[in-house]
């Protein structure tokens, strides 16, 4: 399909989107037109008799019903709030060199410019319309002086119709090179020039708006009144739906078309190599995510600098595979984040963001909602949280002490690899159901209340990061955190940050990974023969209490 058949699809697709909003407005029509046509009848004395007066009357009624029923339904999907994706907005004076960049690209491709760009903590871009006047307010998660323009761009808004908003993964920013964010937003910037069409704008907005009310309709929290009236709007809601979704996904693939294909010849070259930084880009933003911001967000830390992070995860993957050699070397090149004013603080926003999203923690920093540095991570996350689990493991054999010694027993290593020697693979279960049961009612209790729409807006956790781990996973978490804390009170060792696998631990400043082994065959086989040989090599003392949290 080329660019221009795309767009004439895409059109013919918006068209059939709207027939199917004119049938519903027929339908509803309906009625009232036969109950005219039945008052006009009657005027003249064409009709005539009880039954046709019954009859007129009745259809009158049902008219009158079906219209009111219409304009609620028509009223929930207009107001309704289409749903935004939470991002992070970027005034035009915060970021001069960006907005430039994309007027250009949008000049180059002779399509409208976007009305305005945001970054969302994701590895994906695309355009999104924000012209309903529900979204008129400021949604500017930045401080002040990143949204001082803001009251211009509304005037200019109000002036002329407003194009879509530009919205730009941010670990794009901060790994891209300017050229290859170029290439890769040329697509993106493009598809400005089928959201123009009229057709194509009233489908989109048809569509969004009925899904709206959909969402409106599975709101939880409602009385029974507005539970049943609100339930009959969102089955006409869905059923308008089933019958535009096949023309709906059709015209956004004709967009699509028509976009690529108009973005054709810009920086076509750059663009491939481009392709394969966005595939890197989400291995290294998945890993980081998962492997180091994990722990902090489930402590109360959120570390402040995720995308300057993704770019030491991204470069040590470089490094570390073969397929990624050479990749390094685009470093010297300008990078993307140097055409905002202050990336630090962007970053920051981003950063608070992802938190909101991936973790669902609070929208502001607070007590126990605290920012923290790279350079302070090794400290104020990973040995805290092996500290934690120590303490945790610890608390867990005093409840499981079958011989009331749990008063005088020190929180040393010994006692762990004890207790899992000297048991049978049944004492471990019940020690691993126990940890589970402990790290359960922690996080239960630690986990703050779900906020409602007026506090969040949009930002809701979408997903969690890791599948919940089984009791085994965690009494091994918890052992390896034993053994951590004992290497660093009694053999020097120090805690340390692996952009790749998060916390780890250095003993004479080299990253030690051989620690999983002897650890599962401990907490599995109860055979700690691999584990003491471990500890004897680096210098540790599993007798000496360690000190917990």
């Amino acid at each position: 399909m080329s660019g221009e058949v795309g767009a004439l699809h895409a059109r013919s697709r918006a068209l059939a989107v709207l027939r199917v909003r004119s049938r519903a407005l027929a339908v509803a029509l309906l009625p009232a037109a036969v109950a005219v046509v039945l008052i006009v009848a009657a005027a003249q004395g064409r009709i005539e008799g009880s039954a046709w007066h019954t009859a007129r009357w009745a259809v009158t009624a049902a008219a009158l019903l079906v219209l009111l029923l219409a304009a609620v339904v028509a009223a929930v999907i207009a107001r309704a709030r289409p749903a935004l994706s939470p991002t992070v907005d970027l005034a035009e004076s915060s970021a001069p060199d960006l907005y430039r960049l994309v007027r250009d690209l949008a000049e180059r491709l002779d399509v409208p410019p976007p009305s305005a760009i945001a970054l969302t903590p994701d590895c994906d871009s695309w355009l999104e319309d924000r012209t309903h006047p529900a979204h008129t307010a400021g949604r500017g998660v930045l401080p002040a002086r990143f949204i001082r323009d803001a009251g211009a761009r509304a005037a200019r808004a109000r002036r002329v119709p407003a194009a879509p908003v530009l919205v730009i993964g941010s670990p794009f920013m901060w790994w891209m090179r300017v050229g290859e964010l170029r290439a890769i937003l040329a697509p993106v910037v493009a598809g400005t020039g089928p959201s123009a069409h009229p057709d194509i704008a009233a489908a989109r907005r048809f569509v969004r708006g009925l899904d709206a009310a959909v969402g409106v309709a599975a709101r939880p929290g409602l009385d029974p009144v507005r539970r049943l009236a609100l339930g009959f709007v969102g089955s006409i809601a869905r059923l308008l739906l089933r019958g535009c979704r096949v023309h709906a996904a059709e015209m956004e693939r004709g967009v699509a078309v028509a976009a690529s294909e108009r973005a054709q010849a810009v920086d076509y070259g750059v663009r491939i190599v481009a392709q394969e930084q966005v595939g890197l880009a989400y291995a290294g933003w998945d890993r980081l995510l998962t492997r180091v911001a994990l722990p902090a967000w489930r402590m109360g830390r959120w570390p402040s600098r995720l995308d300057a992070g993704v770019v030491s995860a991204l470069t040590e993957l470089s490094r570390r595979d073969r397929l990624a050699e050479g990749f390094t070397s685009r470093l010297g090149e300008r990078p993307a984040c140097d055409l905002l004013e202050e990336p630090g603080i962007a970053d920051e926003a981003t950063s608070l963001l992802a938190a909101r999203l991936f973790h669902g923690g609070p929208a502001d920093p607070g007590p126990d909602w605290a920012p923290v540095d790279w350079a302070a991570y090794p400290e104020e996350v990973v040995d805290r949280k092996w500290r934690t689990e120590a303490a945790r493991l610890h608390r867990v054999l005093d409840a499981l002490d079958e011989r009331g010694e749990a008063e005088s027993a020190a929180p040393t290593l010994s006692r762990v690899i004890d207790h899992l020697a000297a048991s049978d693979g049944e004492a471990a279960d019940r020690l691993s159901a126990r940890i589970a049961a402990a790290v359960a009612d922690e996080e239960a209790a630690s986990a703050p209340p779900p906020p409602g729409p007026e506090a969040w807006g949009d930002a809701v956790p979408l997903f969690p990061l890791q599948p919940p781990r089984t009791g085994r996973e965690l009494l091994a978490d918890h052992v390896t955190a034993m053994v951590c804390c004992a290497a660093v009170d009694t053999a020097g060792a120090l805690p340390g940050l692996d952009w790749l696998d998060g916390p780890s631990l250095l003993i004479d400043e080299v990253r030690r990974s051989d620690l999983a082994s002897p650890v599962l065959a401990l907490v599995e086989d109860g055979d700690a023969d691999d584990l003491r040989g471990w500890l004897a090599s680096v210098g540790v003392r599993p007798e000496k209490p360690v000190r917990l949290v």
